[in-house]
């Protein structure tokens, strides 16, 4: 059985992407088939007839995926907007029955398959119709939440745990990024996330890290 783990964040550009490698990259390198899945991308940049798809290409190059991103990938946009909206624009809304298949065949490829969302854990997929929440559960993932250790963070975060729980989704963890070692107010949001919620900070990330400070095992456990 392919064990799972849906990275999600409590907003947009808070280094989802960059963290998603590290970990599909960690757990590589300890040996294990790890691969990455992300059910829609916005903001994809044309280079001649192909469009080059940044955060795919990133994860697949950093991790050392041999795949082709176009393979990781279920609906693709050229606009840099919230998927919903580029899928509008576009002429091209997101199926969540492709979404499903799609993610089966890439669990068919890998027995450990991180699956990146695209902004917040309520970003809108499809007008209406889909939000990312919906995207989880029917995949049937526990999350991992990316935070940037800054003020403010303690919010945001709680909220995005809160609301999880409140759609009976699984939390694993919170990831703090930006994280300055000694620095008393991120220790004190590390702490007093884990004090509030219950939900451990599995690894704080500084900035440009090139690794991240949790063993392989633990990380593997996250998955299911």
């Amino acid at each position: 059985m392919t064990k799972k783990l849906f990275i999600t964040a409590t907003g947009t550009d808070v280094g989802k992407t960059y963290l998603t490698a590290l970990l599909v990259k960690k757990l590589r390198q300890a040996g294990r088939n790890a691969g990455y899945y992300k059910a829609a991308l916005s903001g994809a940049k044309r280079r001649g007839t192909r469009l080059i798809l940044g955060d795919a290409e990133y994860v697949k190059r950093q991790a050392g995926l041999k795949r082709a991103a176009e393979e990781l990938v279920s609906y693709i946009y050229e606009t840099a907007v919230s998927p919903h909206l580029a899928a509008e624009l576009e002429e091209n809304p997101v199926e969540l029955s492709k979404v499903k298949t799609d993610f089966q065949r890439i669990c068919g490829i890998f027995d450990y398959v991180t699956a990146e969302g695209s902004g917040g854990i309520l970003c809108p997929v499809r007008r209406n119709l889909l939000m990312m929440e919906d995207i989880i559960k029917a995949l049937d993932c526990p999350i991992l939440i990316v935070a940037p250790a800054e003020l403010g963070t303690i919010n945001h975060t709680i909220l995005t745990i809160e609301y999880a729980r409140s759609r009976e989704m699984e939390v694993k963890g919170v990831i703090l990024n930006w994280f300055h070692k000694g620095n008393a107010m991120e220790e004190d949001n590390l702490r007093f996330i884990e004090e509030y919620t219950g939900v451990p900070v599995i690894a704080c990330a500084e900035e440009n890290a090139r690794d991240l400070e949790i063993e392989p095992e633990r990380l593997a456990a996250l998955y299911r």
